[in-house]
């Protein structure tokens, strides 16, 4: 959709670029799915300062240490190419961390100069007397973003590594977007409720989410195993969540090699958790634990109790299109209007995501886009609440209007890798800090104020 303006359409891009885009880069998605992968260690194929750059950009957002690997391009490789940076940096990351699996990540310049890390890899493994499993995907950023870039690891690691298996597990496949790691637990959770083997990929709840040591860890303990990859193909059900994946997508990959697959959105609001969880029941034959049945009446409470709040309040979303979309369909359950939903993602996901809902108030849609658009059609839409990344806090001040903090990157805030948003439990929390937003507002605003409602 083109957004509008006094029925012109608003300038996206000035000179042919971004102006403050609505993503990162492409190898930082790719870095976080291999933090999800147990044992393995990521390599950036390009220049140092791409992996200075992520690593410190992801530490500042989970609040834990990261290593990510660089073949460190300098002039020579710009010009000659990196094929023997890369052969370096390989057998360095094998001899200091003894990895399973190295997952290498192109950067723009790699890309631009056209080394083909795939014809490199073969060639390297070619000098070997052991082998080292590596699973190569391509992110040049000047291309996509940074969710583009984790879809691209992740289908990159089922094509290279899920074997195909007619024989069914008691086992679920959970394909998640880029949640938080309390977001990958409860999900986990949720299919062990109903007595079934969660393969969470990727799985960064703990490596990026891991308690205090008394020794750093080179490989930090946690993420999806090996062996769990290579046995997707036999769960009784795949759950791809994820809206951005390429053509193909790693669920329809995993569907190749034997496995049944559901589309669903993120389970946000009641609603979409019911949806997951009726989807549960029926792979499981079991019925809803009753733990899940009080968790689900006492939201529905909660919306009783705080729907006089949030009714009707204007919200412009903006972030990764699951996330979008997921809070989108909530604001609409519990009577808010999302007028304004906004993604950096280049591939157009995240209009038909939103076609279910209707006449819920939903007046523009924007995708590929940047700050300076966002924020044109959030003054225009006359906005009460912007809900997204820390990157939208300019914004928020200048439209003078309340931010709730969701999504990636949260670099102003502490304990966004705590933020809980799917299930019901996560909506319980959700819908609280609205409520809670909107009445300090009120309260802030108050010519005397007042403390008890």
């Amino acid at each position: 959709m083109n957004a509008k303006v006094d029925g012109d359409p608003v300038k996206q891009r000035q000179n042919g670029g971004a102006v403050n885009p609505c993503t990162v880069c492409a190898p930082l998605g790719a870095a976080v799915a291999s933090a999800g992968i147990a044992r393995t260690v990521v390599l950036l194929h390009g220049a140092q300062g791409c992996a200075t750059y992520i690593r410190r950009y992801l530490i500042s957002h989970f609040r834990e240490p990261m290593d990510i690997a660089s073949s460190s391009f300098g002039e020579t490789q710009t010009v000659f190419g990196g094929e023997d940076n890369l052969a370096r940096a390989l057998d360095n990351i094998e001899r200091q961390y003894a990895p399973e699996l190295v997952t290498v990540a192109t950067t723009c310049l790699a890309e631009t100069i056209g080394d083909d890390v795939t014809l490199i890899l073969k060639r390297y493994a070619s000098t070997r007397k052991t082998a080292l499993r590596v699973v190569h995907a391509s992110t040049p950023s000047y291309k996509d973003g940074h969710i583009e870039g984790f879809h691209a690891m992740v289908r990159a690691v089922v094509a290279q590594l899920v074997e195909s298996n007619g024989e069914k597990q008691r086992s679920v496949s959970l394909l998640p977007p880029m949640v938080s790691p309390a977001d990958l637990r409860h999900l986990a959770e949720l299919a062990t409720a109903f007595g079934l083997e969660p393969t969470v990929l990727p799985d960064y709840s703990e490596t990026l989410d891991g308690v205090i040591l008394d020794e750093y860890q080179r490989l930090p303990e946690g993420g999806t195993p090996l062996e769990a990859i290579r046995a997707m193909g036999g769960a009784m059900s795949t759950v791809d969540f994820t809206l951005t994946g390429r053509a193909p997508r790693a669920s329809a990959l995993l569907q190749e090699r034997g496995a049944e697959v559901t589309q669903l959105g993120l389970p946000i609001g009641v609603r979409a958790t019911d949806a997951f969880l009726d989807h549960l029941a029926a792979v499981a034959h079991a019925p809803r634990p009753e733990w899940l049945v009080q968790e689900r009446g006492r939201l529905l409470d909660a919306y009783a109790d705080g729907h006089k709040y949030v009714f009707g309040k204007r919200v412009g979303v903006y972030g990764d299109p699951e996330f979008v979309a997921g809070l989108a369909r909530f604001f609409a359950e519990i009577g808010m209007r999302p007028v304004l939903c906004a993604t950096g993602a280049r591939n157009r996901a995240l209009g038909p995501a939103l076609d279910e809902l209707g006449d819920a108030g939903l007046e523009e849609v924007l995708d590929d886009t940047d700050f300076a658009a966002i924020e044109a059609n959030g003054r225009r839409l006359e906005l009460d609440l912007l809900v997204g990344s820390s990157k939208g806090y300019r914004m928020a001040r200048e439209l003078g209007v309340p931010l709730i903090r969701i999504g990636f990157p949260i670099h102003d805030r502490f304990g966004a890798g705590r933020n809980l948003h799917v299930g019901y439990r996560g909506t319980m929390r959700l819908f609280d800090e609205l409520v809670n937003t909107f009445i300090e507002g009120t309260q802030h605003g108050s010519s005397v104020g007042y403390s008890y409602l």
